[in-house]
């Protein structure tokens, strides 16, 4: 891909931003380095190398979920100020 006047400009617009003329041929010089270094980076051979999230092997340090008590309604309910039909009772907030 190259990078011209008229996509810089474009840049601009979508970035809402004001480059002088003389910012926009340094902006366009350094999209177009970018763009040729990712090039070069396609060049490299990659066959057999694994993608990696991290440098470094990550585990999942949770425990995992285990179900240790069953949710008695009756019993949680004591604690309530109020409950109806076996609900929690709150103040109405909205008029």
């Amino acid at each position: 891909m190259q990078i011209d006047k008229d996509l810089v400009t474009y840049l601009e617009t979508l970035g809402r931003i004001a480059l002088s003329e003389e910012q926009r041929a340094e902006t366009e010089k350094d999209l177009q380095s970018i763009l040729d270094y990712i090039d070069t980076l396609n060049e490299l051979d990659t066959d057999g190398v694994e993608p990696a999230s991290h440098s470094f092997p990550v585990a999942n340090v949770v425990r995992e979920d285990e179900v240790t008590n069953t949710a008695r309604a009756d019993e949680i309910l004591q604690n309530a100020p109020d409950s109806r039909e076996g609900c929690f009772a709150v103040p109405k907030t909205v008029e």
